[in-house]
């Protein structure tokens, strides 16, 4: 991805955060040339890679594949003492054409929430002994306190204020419903780690190249510069 587009996404999911009056912490505004100056006593940020996000899944077509996302707060398991959180809270702006691949957890569970906008769209399968995805049996289903079964392959709707449960092992995609508008989600979950607990079907990377065409916005949460002492 071009940073420039990187720029532009990081805006427009801004933007969106604003018109319906959400609060970010402090961090979440830290331009590159604050971050040059900061210590340790923000390690939390660097070690447990909170802040903005985005991937396009190494496929090189954001508008397509991929989203914006902030990662507000997480625990770090390679590193429970200095970190114990054993939870993270995440938020995913989608576009209309936008689409996160099929993909599942090893080890987190988490509650994906429609907080704002249009409607998504998320299918589910069970996963196999072998981990491959099982296109025949029923899933079971949680949202909001109801539990359901539905045939494999189900894009299961979520509108504003309605949220799915997503445990270890379920495969799962999602897409804005087209016409309903730009999705901002919620995730609630355990410890994230990006890097080793994502089992995507078919391989794909997820965080992408960057080509630097323009200053950075915002840096990203890989992107920090190491502590001043």
């Amino acid at each position: 991805m071009k940073r420039s587009q990187i720029n532009a996404a990081l805006r427009e999911m801004e933007a969106m955060i604003r018109e319906y009056r959400i609060a970010l912490p402090p961090f979440c505004a830290f331009t590159p040339e604050q971050w040059q100056g900061l210590g340790h006593e923000y390690d939390e940020i660097r070690d447990c890679m909170l802040g903005w996000d985005i991937t396009d899944y190494g496929q090189g077509d954001f508008d397509r594949i991929g989203f914006s996302l902030i990662t507000i707060r997480n625990g770090n398991r390679a590193m429970p003492e200095k970190y114990p959180k054993v939870y993270a809270e995440k938020l995913l702006y989608l576009k209309e054409g936008q689409y996160s691949p099929m993909h599942f957890h090893w080890f987190k569970t988490e509650d994906i929430i429609n907080r704002a906008g249009g409607n998504v769209l998320i299918r589910v399968y069970n996963s196999l002994p072998d981990e491959e995805i099982d296109r025949e049996s029923p899933v079971t289903v949680k949202c909001d306190g109801r539990c359901f079964t539905v045939p494999a392959g189900t894009q299961v709707r979520l509108t504003p204020g309605e949220s799915i449960h997503v445990y270890q092992g379920l495969y799962h995609d999602f897409e804005v419903e087209p016409g309903t508008g730009p999705v901002l989600l919620g995730e609630v979950s355990q410890c994230n780690d990006d890097n080793t607990d994502n089992r995507f079907n078919p391989p794909m990377g997820r965080f992408p190249r960057i080509e630097e065409d323009e200053p950075p916005y915002r840096l990203l949460c890989g992107e920090y510069p190491e502590a001043k002492d």
